[in-house]
């Protein structure tokens, strides 16, 4: 007899949770997920669990560090509930962008969150475009990572073209753009970027040409969108005709949607691995639904068959 499988989540994405649910055809797992009144996480599993297939769905978006207690704190309440096997599934980690000794005396911190999970419980961990690859060697556990690359190609091929060249925002970004360059089959440039310091980005040159051509900036996440809107200029400067751009995560933090406004970009697409506020939702910005992916990779891990096929 093959185990249940149950959808639990805390409260960081609860629309994309209820989306994911409806293309799985289950109810969300019910749970008390509250806190005391200093702060502290407070969580109690309302349901059955022992023996379940159990998937946790958080993304360690702002609040970060309460949105990753509440993962942490879940996922121990389904272990001690004796659920067979849990699956942590982030649509957005946090914390990834910590990931090497870059200067003296820093933190890794996408390992120290990758320790945390598994010794809180879950075996295995699915992802959604991590922000480099090889944080997945930071866990024991099997990690799945998606692209969102369907989506995006779906909405551009319907919408707008895909007669683009894909410029990747920094060389970091370059396996990322040549995925998606070689499914549409477009060229590539490569913005020279250096980092004096944390959310701070200086354009030095773009490799690559784009003079007269509609391009594509594609990266992982938007935070402050200081680099976004920085490297729209630089290609503007060097003749590019339309600029558009797509990032996974829309982290929008600051003065991001003004910047956004106020640059020479066409379309900003982002996904709803982050819930994004209403207010945020300004005509440039398009907000894609991660919930057919997702839902997919979830009934794939859970009737153990093949994932690989979803990691374009």
């Amino acid at each position: 007899m093959s185990k249940e499988m149950k959808i639990f989540s805390g409260n960081s994405n609860l629309p994309l949770v209820r989306k994911i649910c409806g293309y799985l055809g289950v109810k969300q797992g019910k749970a008390a997920v509250k806190s005391f009144s200093d702060g502290e996480c407070r969580i109690k599993i309302l349901e059955n669990a022992r023996g379940t297939d159990a998937f946790v769905v958080q993304s360690t978006s702002p609040p970060v560090n309460h949105n990753l207690m509440e993962l942490l704190v879940m996922i121990d309440a389904l272990k001690r509930a004796s659920a067979k096997r849990i699956t942590a599934v982030l649509p957005y980690f946090g914390y990834s962008r910590q990931d090497r000794k870059d200067s003296p005396r820093v933190p890794i911190t996408a390992k120290l969150v990758a320790d945390l999970i598994q010794t809180a419980g879950a075996g295995r961990v699915l992802v959604m475009d991590i922000h480099a690859r090889q944080i997945q060697g930071f866990f024991d556990c099997p990690v799945d990572n998606l692209l969102p690359f369907p989506e995006i190609i779906k909405y551009l091929e319907k919408e707008i073209s895909l007669e683009f060249t894909i410029v990747a925002p920094d060389p970091g970004g370059v396996e990322r753009a040549r995925e998606l360059g070689k499914k549409i089959g477009a060229n590539l440039a490569v913005v020279d970027k250096r980092r004096p310091e944390p959310n701070v980005a200086k354009i030095y040159n773009v490799v690559g040409n784009v003079k007269n051509k509609d391009v594509l900036i594609l990266d992982d996440m938007i935070d402050t969108a200081g680099t976004l809107r920085e490297v729209s200029l630089a290609l503007k400067a060097d003749g590019a005709n339309k600029v558009y751009a797509a990032a996974t995560h829309g982290v929008l933090s600051g003065n991001a949607v003004d910047r956004i406004q106020d640059s020479p970009m066409e379309k900003v697409l982002i996904t709803d691995t982050i819930k994004i506020p209403e207010e945020k939702r300004i005509g440039k910005i398009e907000v894609l639904s991660m919930q057919k992916l997702l839902g997919e990779a979830i009934k794939r891990i859970h009737e153990e068959t093949s994932v690989s096929d979803l990691f374009i």
